[in-house]
């Protein structure tokens, strides 16, 4: 899945930038990288700042235009700062990661960065289903584009982990009919403790109902609780012979 992620660098000046997002990238675990028309091939300085990274940078495939690197995506997404002047669908850096997370086994997806100075065009941002903004601090919002690669190949990285887990423990849930019968036996045990009169249960059943549907048991763990009560009853019952 994560091999179907393009990092695609737009006109790229500096070659060690180059390696560094490189290096990024492969931190999170991603390694399809794209340059688009950089002004110079990686070399030597960027081999350098890629460290362990050398089969990222080297895999990269170089094209001329944006539109050859996504063309075969069925999500792109442009980094941009957030602009009042063009309206276009945002994302905020954690949405981003899900969304690509999300798509990404149906087609290849695309994270577009622009150039170090001045980021992607207008024309390329229209190119773009959507575009993302980390939000920085703003007084001091520059990031460099190694740092803007790891920002968001980290957000990636954790919707797929997330995506992971999710597939790998599948959780059951309690049917409505046994979280019934569990608030009946916590009440029946309650009152055989004392803690809420028979007659006068008060608010105490409606405020642990709210506890435990705001918590929502899984199956195992209201078992769990079925057994500590049964246990509770169990002593009670000791006492009171």
């Amino acid at each position: 899945m994560l091999s179907n992620i393009k990092i695609v660098l737009v006109n790229t000046s500096h070659t060690g930038n180059i390696g560094s997002a490189a290096r990024a990238m492969k931190t999170m675990g991603l390694s399809n990288l794209w340059l688009v028309d950089p002004i110079q091939a990686p070399d030597g300085k960027a081999s350098a700042l890629a460290a362990g990274a050398g089969d990222v940078l080297g895999n990269a495939t170089t094209v001329e235009t944006l539109e050859e690197a996504v063309a075969d995506c069925g999500l792109v997404v442009g980094t941009s700062a957030r602009s009042r002047t063009h309206s276009w669908p945002m994302l905020e850096p954690r949405e981003c990661g899900e969304k690509m997370i999300s798509e990404v086994p149906n087609y290849p997806v695309a994270l577009v960065f622009g150039r170090e100075n001045n980021g992607l065009t207008n024309e390329e941002l229209q190119q773009c289903h959507y575009h993302v903004c980390i939000p920085a601090n703003p007084e001091y919002s520059s990031l460099n584009l190694a740092m803007a690669v790891q920002t968001l190949s980290y957000e990636v990285r954790m919707a797929w982990l997330s995506r992971q887990a999710i597939d790998a423990e599948p959780t059951e849930y309690p049917i409505n009919d046994d979280l019934e019968r569990f608030y009946t036996h916590l009440e029946s045990t309650l009152q055989g403790t004392g803690f809420i009169v028979k007659n006068h249960p008060g608010m105490v059943m409606t405020k642990l109902r709210r506890l435990f549907n705001r918590s929502r048991p899984e199956a195992q763990e209201l078992n769990i609780l079925r057994g500590i009560l049964s246990s509770i009853d169990k002593a009670t019952k000791s006492d009171k012979s």
